[in-house]
């Protein structure tokens, strides 16, 4: 196996353990966020990062045309 077969082994790897914490934290973060909100807790204290981060890890564990079209979703929905 050559280290570019090794390299693009790494890289797909790496790309799905990003889309299964994104969707794990997603499904978990936002599960305690409602939790919170609909129990009458405070949900003040929880940072706003919080709920972006799992969104993050999904985008960089998409592939590169589907990142791109992902950019161009929101560049079009801001642009109306």
């Amino acid at each position: 196996m050559s280290w570019q077969d090794k390299a693009l082994w790494l890289e797909k790897i790496t790309k799905r353990m990003m889309l299964i914490v994104g969707v794990l934290g997603l499904i978990v973060i936002y599960c305690g966020f409602f939790f919170l909100l609909f129990s009458g807790c405070s949900v003040a204290v929880i940072p706003w990062f919080f709920l972006i981060s799992p969104w993050v890890c999904i985008y960089f564990g998409l592939t590169q045309v589907q990142q791109v079209q992902v950019v161009n979703w929101f560049l079009k929905k801001f642009k109306k």
